[in-house]
């Protein structure tokens, strides 16, 4: 059996706590007692082997356990957490799912709750399933932004996404807060399982709702993006509430300002930062940062090999993806994949300068959004910020930013101030020419900065 190994440690840890979730806990022989249910459930609709699923559902212990028991089954699960539910229809057509499943969750670990299954009356035929199929794998499909246009549907044989998790390692409580359907949030769930952890599953992700948790149940390791943990740093929720247990906080699926991680080990001052990297692509490497204030991180570990090719980060790794759904493939004929990260070296050490596809070309001199964005966040009300490039006829482009403020402020003193900063920071063209003022989030909930969108 694939999960074989998972199955090992939670007849190990049966008596253990798996997950805290409202309140309660639910322990490992409980984990293994839902997903026994859930295949009788299954075996009333024949759902099994080459059946491609999408399964609706935030971290809860249920969706879970209906995940895990979908993956013994050999379907091809397709997670849809509740934050990309209105781009469903739009997923369900690329994967061309035949059934969708919902969980019920009242969080009563005493309580029934079943599946919800629906056929949607679509035949899955697609290359990639055929060859999981064949092989007699499970698979997984995630869904990329599609910020820059039509969504990417990648898919994963489980078995190779699973093979690094079958080496144990640190048993710490750790925060579910990245994603259900997010490459982040499921090494998250793996790693924890594999080890026989407690994961704290996060409902209220606001900087109020994580620190109460990480009090609460004296939570170990918190896997966050860097705007939620500037935002935590606005909010001062971190002063009222004890978050000492902490250990290690990681950070990852968004560029971290320098501002920021500074602020950051004020915060956290018994705690070590990592930097994570992962794509849904590849899953998520090993890595480790030069210190704790450092953007220099070393990637790699058992099964991953990087380089770097004209300055831009390439990965080649057993637990690649087979390909997409919907998309030509991004490898070499080598087959390396090829992020689009741009990175600085430094012997065994790289530094993510940004994405290629944000370079701002302003009259043929490279400006990285990033270096712009970690100048303006470290500006007194600033909330977020987004760089972006705007079409000039003069110099081919011009930097433009986008502030949404922690409080009121009069416009002309803001934009004032803020290129003021610039001007003492960094060289005249990269300065932004335009400075407009947002009311509504810069970050969505995937944890993508929009940049250059219309809000």
């Amino acid at each position: 059996m694939h999960t074989d190994f998972l199955t090992a440690v939670f007849e190990e840890h049966a008596d253990d706590e798996a997950f805290a979730f409202r309140g309660d806990g639910f322990s490992y022989r409980w984990l293994i007692d839902r997903i026994s249910l859930f295949h009788r459930q299954l075996d009333q609709q024949s759902i099994g082997a080459g059946s491609v699923v999408l399964l609706h559902g935030e971290f809860s212990p249920h969706s879970v356990a209906a995940m895990l028991c979908l993956i013994e089954r050999e379907t091809v699960v397709i997670p849809i957490a509740p934050s990309s539910e209105e781009q469903c229809g739009e997923f369900l057509e690329i994967a061309r799912a035949e059934f969708e499943i919902r969980v019920e969750t009242r969080g009563d670990r005493h309580a029934d709750e079943g599946l919800l299954i629906s056929r949607t009356g679509l035949a899955p035929d697609h290359a990639l399933y055929r060859r999981l199929a064949g092989a007699g794998h499970p698979g997984l499909v995630l869904f990329s932004s599609g910020s820059t246009g039509e969504p990417k549907g990648v898919v994963h044989d489980w078995t190779h996404l699973l093979t690094k998790y079958r080496t144990r390692r640190h048993c710490y409580r750790t925060l579910a807060f990245l994603l259900f359907d997010h490459i982040g949030g499921l090494d998250t769930l793996f790693y924890s399982l594999s080890n026989g952890s407690c994961l704290v599953l996060c409902e209220d992700r606001s900087p109020e709702g994580v620190c109460r948790l990480i009090a609460e149940h004296q939570v170990r390791v918190l896997p966050v993006a860097p705007s939620f943990l500037k935002l935590l740093s606005i909010s001062g929720a971190y002063r009222r509430h004890d978050l000492s247990s902490l250990a290690i906080v990681t950070y990852g699926a968004e560029m971290m300002p320098d501002t920021t991680l500074a602020r950051c080990t004020e915060m956290f001052p018994g705690a070590r930062l990592m930097q994570k990297f992962g794509t849904s692509e590849v899953g998520t490497l090993r890595s480790q940062s030069k210190s704790s204030d450092s953007l220099w991180v070393k990637l790699g570990g058992e099964g991953y090999q990087t380089r770097v090719v004209d300055g831009m980060l390439e990965i080649k790794a057993e637990s690649t993806m087979l390909g997409y759904l919907n998309a030509q493939s991004p490898m070499t004929e080598d087959g390396w994949f090829m992020t689009g990260d741009c990175v600085d070296v430094d012997g065994e050490y790289i530094r993510f300068r940004g994405r290629s596809s944000d370079l701002i070309n302003v009259g043929g001199r490279k400006v990285y959004p990033a270096e712009v964005e970690s100048v303006i966040s470290g500006i007194d009300n600033v909330a977020e910020v987004a760089v972006f490039g705007e079409a000039n006829a003069l110099m081919g482009q011009i930097v433009c930013a986008r502030v949404r403020t922690t409080s009121d402020e009069d416009p002309k003193t803001l934009n004032r101030r803020i290129r003021a900063a610039c001007k003492q920071s960094l060289e005249n063209y990269k300065v932004p020419t335009k400075i407009e003022i947002a009311d509504e989030p810069l970050t969505t909930a995937r944890f993508k900065l929009r940049r250059g969108e219309s809000l």
